[in-house]
């Protein structure tokens, strides 16, 4: 197996950091671009590599959409083939596969799609035979499975004829992707309507307009994470927002208490490291994807904090609890499941020389661990499964000197 090691650097000089652009909001754009038929002129697309499957899928429109290992795209797509009437097969990588998809699945089933299982009940790979005629516009899902069940729904709602009503049951989690399709649908032309749990689409027109990406904030917190872990440092973050939809802005706030002082200037924000001023618990309920690169930092920086809001972590791109527990014991941290859905971060009392990082076939781990080579020498295994949704990072990596 293919591993990257990565030298010891506790200080780096002030360095800029030419982020890339948002998968999430590129990947929803692009939906809503093919819903209006490439009428659009979008920009600054994401380089990740599950928005250029997307962009190839859309463009060359093959009887199968294989989606690689890019859980949006399936699901995004499985709505999108519906919606607009066609046959296709959509499958995946095997662990693509053992990912779920039944409440999506299910609640287009409700609306009139004909869809059906190829393998195993409520997983990919899946037969779409279109949505001919729609039998009703209110449904109801799960609100704290996955925000993406919720938002392929939205955005195929303008183009039915009856419109969508969505019901969502129960705890709602990662609102902020929620909040980011429905202010996109915004940007295209289309209105909406949220009262209480339930989310009112009429049929109606999406607009043709211009629409530029944002930097992608996911990717903005691993170097809010090295600069928390360094002895000395400055960053800038090229592109990013201060008034962002993307919910993993929330790294500005979570790290003010970490040691990471946020200004924002024309162009992006500049990273200043100030005293730890420490934060007992956070939820990440809205920021799952987050949780992750907080975990590190505390196990580094040596902060005691309790996690909650991770449910959806166990049937990411691996099982992302399983993964931290197991990568922070490696230099001696701990991260403790107190009673359910609710973990203590124990922060390592002795750092190793040398830490050995395993991946697990998924992008964010590779990326969390990074920072910790401001404490010691790391060897990260299959490092290039971050071209899922960073393919440069470790070339931005080796700009910190």
């Amino acid at each position: 197996m293919k591993t990257l090691v990565l030298n010891q650097t506790s200080s780096f000089t002030s360095t800029k950091i030419p982020l890339p652009a948002s998968k999430s909001e590129s990947n929803r754009a692009l939906i809503i671009d093919a819903l209006t038929n490439g009428e659009n002129k979008l920009s600054n697309l994401a380089e990740a590599r599950d928005t250029q499957t997307m962009i190839r899928l859309l463009k060359e429109n093959p009887p199968v959409y294989d989606v690689l290992d890019a859980g949006t795209t399936m699901r995004f797509l499985t709505a999108y083939a519906a919606a607009t009437d066609q046959n296709k097969v959509l499958t995946g990588t095997a662990r693509m596969c053992e990912r779920p998809i039944g409440i999506l699945v299910e609640a287009l089933k409700e609306l009139g799609a004909d869809i059906h299982y190829m393998n195993v009940e409520g997983y990919p790979p899946l037969a779409v035979h279109g949505l001919k005629n729609q039998l009703k516009n209110r449904v109801s899902v799960r609100g704290d499975v996955s925000s993406q069940y919720i938002s392929a729904l939205l955005m195929i709602a303008p183009v039915l004829p009856l419109g969508i009503e969505l019901e969502l049951q129960g705890k709602i989690g990662s609102r902020t992707y929620i909040e980011m399709t429905l202010e996109l649908m915004r940007s295209f032309g289309v209105s909406y309507s949220w009262e209480g749990n339930v989310i009112k689409v009429e049929a109606q027109d999406y607009k043709p307009t211009k629409f530029a990406v944002e930097s992608d904030w996911s990717g903005a917190s691993y170097w809010y994470s090295l600069l928390a872990c360094a002895d000395k440092g400055e960053l800038f973050l090229e592109g990013l927002k201060e008034n962002s939809l993307q919910g993993d802005s929330k790294i500005v706030d979570i790290m003010e208490f970490l040691g990471v002082r946020s200004e924002f200037k024309d162009g992006g924000v500049h990273l200043t490291k100030q005293p730890v001023k420490g934060l007992d618990h956070w939820d990440f309920t809205h920021c799952p994807d987050i949780a992750q690169t907080v975990a590190v930092t505390c196990a580094i920086i040596g902060q005691k904090m309790d996690f909650s809001g991770l449910e959806s972590l166990r049937i990411k791109e691996t099982d992302r609890i399983f993964a931290l527990q197991e990568e922070l014991g490696r230099f001696n941290a701990e991260f403790l499941e107190q009673e359910e859905e609710l973990f203590t971060l124990i922060p390592s009392v002795k750092m190793p020389s040398e830490v050995q990082i395993k991946t697990y076939d998924d992008h964010r781990m590779a990326m969390a661990f990074m920072p910790l080579m401001t404490k010691t020498q790391v060897i990260v295994e299959d490092p290039e499964v971050v071209n899922k949704s960073y393919p440069s990072f470790w070339k931005h990596v080796d700009l910190i000197k």
